[in-house]
């Protein structure tokens, strides 16, 4: 049988909180560096907002309501050339609890 050939592994990051996004994009990058992999990224992609309207009262004052956001924050990060080395200390790697991670081969 032949040997599948990966070309790139394309990992997707999201979080509510910017901060915590970015040391996990560090941690990543950090990772992939030690096995010797091509990285591009982390490519920011424009922040989600979700603005949700709420009635203050149900049942008198139509025109009082509040406005409540969330931000959707996403970053993106491309591995060419990966080894199994590469695929391996990403499995292993341990990630945040408040970020969402996305792996497309």
């Amino acid at each position: 049988m032949k040997e599948i050939k990966q070309d790139k592994i394309r990992i997707k990051l999201k979080a509510y909180n910017n901060k915590l996004l970015s040391k996990s994009c560090e941690n990543i990058i950090e990772t992939i560096a030690r096995t010797e992999a091509k990285i591009i990224g982390p490519v920011s992609i424009p922040t989600k907002r979700r603005i949700y309207c709420v009635l203050r009262s149900p049942h008198v004052d139509k025109d009082s309501r509040e406005h409540f956001e969330i931000r959707i924050h996403t970053k993106l990060i491309d591995i060419y050339e990966p080894s199994s080395k590469t695929v391996d200390a990403l499995m292993k790697l341990n990630i945040s609890a408040g970020v969402d991670v996305e792996v497309k081969i």
